[in-house]
């Protein structure tokens, strides 16, 4: 059984009293609008979510299989890269995940803003609209159309490690190309320099289509794809700039 290193661990145990302190304070609720990472423009979006949210979950499956992740490919990054550089790219994936995320949503939010503006809308009505159970009236029906494809995204919730994990298993490919790996729905071995660049593109058809193969629908797609594409390229600034022939260290 592969020795867990010591990043990871305390990783592993900061994710699962993360976990437990969510579900067990505050009705499942406090913890979560606390630290999970809201859209910016919602009032629940605090600077600090950027982080936080990498330590939350939303339930046992999540957790479950993310922490197996970490444990069985962030230990074999650690051992080669060392703990700095693994927890640079743990993080810096995180971050990428945000930035992927955000800005999706943001393309496809502020051309449905502006447009609404233009209509006469204001923005505060535009806010009270989105964040209101009540009906809506004086509005046409195009303005009713914007605001509904508006309000998944005003009130989008991401949690979870799994950009960062993306950003690991990246590394773990660049530098085990040859390494077979398999999904637990598709147990058919294939080389990680083919598979992690499938799961990539999988991601990236799920989030343009809304097609999901093997992920929940509410996945955070573009979250994965940038923390996937952050760990690649700190992996090829390193090998290209900084790793002797004999160490990736």
């Amino acid at each position: 059984m592969m020795r867990i290193t010591d990043t990871v661990k305390h990783l592993l145990i900061i994710n699962i009293v993360m976990f437990i302190g969510t579900m067990t304070i505050g009705n499942g609720e406090l913890l979560y609008k606390w630290f999970a990472l809201y859209f910016p423009a919602n009032d629940l979006f605090q600077p600090w979510q950027i982080i936080t949210h990498m330590f939350m979950h939303g339930g046992f499956a999540h957790i479950l299989f993310n922490m197996f992740a970490l444990w069985m490919f962030g230990t074999a990054v650690e051992q080669q890269l060392g703990s700095k550089k693994f927890l640079f790219i743990y993080i810096s994936a995180g971050l990428g995940a945000v930035l992927f995320q955000l800005g999706y949503y943001y393309f496809n939010y502020l051309p449905l803003h502006t447009d609404l503006i233009a209509s006469g809308i204001s923005s505060s009505e535009i806010i009270k609209m989105l964040t209101s159970n009540e009906a809506i009236s004086g509005i046409s029906q195009v303005q009713f159309s914007q605001l509904k494809e508006l309000f998944p995204i005003y009130n989008a919730s991401m949690v979870g490690a799994s950009g960062c994990i993306m950003g690991v298993l990246a590394a773990f490919g660049m530098m085990n190309p040859e390494a077979k790996l398999m999904l637990i729905f598709l147990p058919i071995p294939i080389k990680a320099k083919y598979f992690i660049p499938g799961i990539i593109i999988l991601d990236v058809v799920s989030a343009l289509t809304g097609q999901s193969f093997f992920s929940p629908s509410n996945t955070a797609y573009m979250a994965h794809v940038g923390g996937a594409l952050t760990g690649f390229f700190i992996m090829w600034y390193w090998k290209k700039n900084q790793f002797n022939k004999n160490r990736w260290n």
